[in-house]
């Protein structure tokens, strides 16, 4: 499944890391891995919305919104300020090491 990706992406705090949510197809990901105790009327709302957008019946930016705030419920919405930049390391080196 590719879908197009969202404008901004949006983090998911999850248990030990911070997910980084980029598309339609990382919400289904990311829905299909939700715990089934936890499926309630919010959950079933947003699985329906991701449906009709990736059916066309729902604009794609909609569901990014939504998506945010059923993070924000949950307590899951991770601040772009919260997720770590990892600076990448350059090694002047060549690949012999000298």
């Amino acid at each position: 499944m590719a879908f197009e990706t969202f404008e901004h992406p949006i983090y998911a705090q999850r248990k030990h890391f911070i997910q980084e949510i980029t598309g339609l197809d990382d919400v289904f990901d990311f829905l299909d891995e939700w715990p089934q105790d936890r499926h309630d009327l919010v959950y079933e709302v947003m699985v329906n919305a991701c449906r009709k957008a990736a059916s066309g019946q729902l604009p794609f930016q909609a569901v990014a919104e939504n998506f945010r705030r059923f993070l924000q419920r949950h307590g899951m919405l991770a601040e772009v300020e919260d997720v770590p930049l990892h600076p990448r390391q350059t090694n002047s080196r060549t690949v012999s090491g000298v």
